[in-house]
């Protein structure tokens, strides 16, 4: 069982942003679980490391110049979060989180499905909807971040999964 995760083809149009111009997929296969979408993206997304704390900051610094959404932006409306991500639709399987802003709009999507051989499928999608010439920008600009952030996070994640199926030694 491979503890990086591999890029496979997003499935678009994806119900959770129809129109999305941009999409990558990474899957992990993790032991089996009773792993819920929302227990997975909770795990992934609730807390980063360091260096991708300090990305967000030096992207919110300069998003914030250009009247962009922050990591903080529209914190006190009370919508459910993981990290800093809205909540937009929930169920055991998947999780949907994302938001629309001025240049895009993003949706991230955990699936968590079994597979024929006894593990777990985690399932990480990144759509966009590129509105404006600036989101086109945006996205070529992160996207090489985006992608090392998401890999790096899924085999985290997959790395705890392993710890905690694998058995005690006496």
């Amino acid at each position: 069982m491979s503890a990086r995760p591999s890029m496979v083809k997003p499935h678009v149009p994806h119900p959770a942003l129809p129109g999305a111009d941009w999409a990558d997929c990474y899957e992990l296969r993790i032991p089996k679980s009773d792993v819920t979408a929302m227990a997975a993206a909770r795990a992934m997304l609730g807390r980063f490391p360091l260096w991708v704390r300090l990305l967000l900051r030096l992207r919110d610094a300069v998003a914030g110049r250009f009247g962009l959404r922050t990591t903080r932006s529209d914190q006190a409306d009370g919508l459910e979060r993981i990290g800093f991500f809205p909540v937009v639709s929930q169920s055991d399987r998947q999780v949907v989180l994302g938001f629309d802003d001025r240049h895009l709009d993003f949706r991230v999507v955990i699936d968590v499905r079994d597979d024929d051989a006894g593990h777990r499928l985690v399932d990480t999608t990144t759509l966009v909807r590129r509105k404006i010439l600036l989101g086109r920008i945006y996205i070529a600009l992160i996207a090489p971040f985006h992608r090392l952030i998401v890999t790096t996070m899924l085999a985290d994640f997959g790395k705890r999964m392993r710890a905690i199926s694998s058995p005690t030694l006496p």
